[in-house]
């Protein structure tokens, strides 16, 4: 079993007798970490969000039902909780059962989980995000020199847990994931009134990943009005298929602060909605899959690593650009992503005269794993 970054993290908060929320996509292993600590606590009771009966039952409970159901039970685990209707009540009650009690609680929508127990657990959760595998993590179970050669694989297959464990079968297992998860839960979860549009919305991110988007021109391309774009596209960041990098601006008069660049949590998921997982000797998108993969890799290891600051990209009218900005505690830190190692790089001169970046540095294909430790702690 490859061991989560998370994990430790988790550990330490068990004696706050808090609930520890774990959100993330399916299927990136948030079940069996969390079952695992339980486990490790002594025996635990886990209630399945999955089936309707337990659902059905869990619909209305009371006081006097949750004491019953959990009876001497110390250790709960709630999974994919957010498909449970009054999941925030419920666990308020568990929480109050009993004063040495530890919940766990596992969701796969931000959206629908937040609305549902923010109010009831004020005070009383810590909140964590579990994410597709990390290069560290990787690393760390099949050592340095046999992580290297995978990194072609990374960047077409992408990182989750399955795909790693048997990549002869990635592409069967992203499809089916795409079929189950994409298609399928997000599709039931947000309310979709127009699937064919949702599908459309993510060719058309796939094919721009890593470049700036516009609504409007998104909304142009798939049929649909800005309003209903944004909506989406705020569907998909909050169950965990994209994330949205903002532009980095003090207001200069020529600096870009409207558009947005999007990326996907996952290479494998990406290449699966544009069904392309040619090697990459035979693609010309490798440039964009790379800043995919590093900057979603960097997102993890900053998460894991409790980072509390902002990150960015920057351009100006002039199209003058900088990939990636990392801003924390008034200190700036200015990247370049690029595949090839031998491509010579300046950092534009009118941006360094006037942020002063403490750092600038390419990260290439040769250097990327030092990036990646250094973002962990690990250097």
């Amino acid at each position: 079993m490859i061991n989560r970054t998370l994990k430790d993290v988790l550990v330490h908060k068990i004696d706050y007798k808090k609930a520890i929320i774990l959100l993330g996509p399916r299927q990136v292993g948030k079940t069996t970490l969390i079952t695992e600590i339980a486990a490790s606590l002594g025996n635990y009771l886990l209630i399945n969000g999955d089936d309707p009966e337990t659902r059905l039952l869990w619909s209305n409970p009371t006081q006097a039902f949750i004491n019953r159901y959990i009876g001497n039970y110390k250790v709960i685990v709630i999974d994919e909780a957010q498909r449970m209707e009054n999941i925030g009540l419920s666990a308020k009650m568990i929480i109050d059962a009993k004063k040495d009690i530890q919940l766990f609680i596992s969701g796969s929508s931000a959206l629908e989980l937040a609305g549902k127990i923010n109010e009831p657990l004020t005070g009383r959760k810590w909140e964590y995000r579990l994410y597709p595998l990390s290069w560290l993590e990787i690393r760390e179970h099949e050592s340095f020199a046999k992580t290297l050669p995978l990194l072609e694989n990374f960047l077409i297959t992408g990182m989750y847990p399955e795909v790693i464990t048997h990549p002869h079968n990635a592409k069967e297992i992203l499809s089916n994931l795409a079929g189950s998860y994409l298609y399928k839960d997000i599709l039931e979860s947000g309310g979709i009134r127009r699937p064919e549009l949702l599908l459309k919305l993510l060719q058309a991110l796939a094919w721009q990943v890593g470049s700036e988007v516009s609504y409007n021109e998104l909304a142009q391309a798939v049929g649909a009005d800005k309003a209903t774009v944004s909506a989406y596209i705020d569907l998909l960041e909050k169950t965990f298929v994209i994330f949205r990098l903002p532009p980095f601006s003090r207001n200069l008069r020529n600096e870009i602060n409207s558009t947005r660049k999007i990326y996907f949590y996952d290479n494998g998921v990406r290449n699966t909605i544009i069904n392309n997982f040619s090697p990459l000797s035979q693609r010309n998108d490798t440039g964009a899959l790379w800043e995919n993969f590093i900057i979603s890799e960097r997102k993890k290891q900053l998460a894991y690593s409790g980072f509390s600051g902002n990150t960015y990209f920057w351009r100006n009218r002039s199209q003058a650009e900088v990939d990636y900005l990392e801003e924390q505690d008034g200190i700036l830190r200015a990247f370049e992503l690029k595949w090839k190692p031998d491509i010579k790089v300046r950092f534009p001169k009118v941006f360094i005269e006037t942020y002063k970046p403490a750092i600038t540095q390419v990260i290439h294909r040769e250097n990327y794993w030092e990036w990646l430790d250094e973002a962990s702690g690990n250097l």
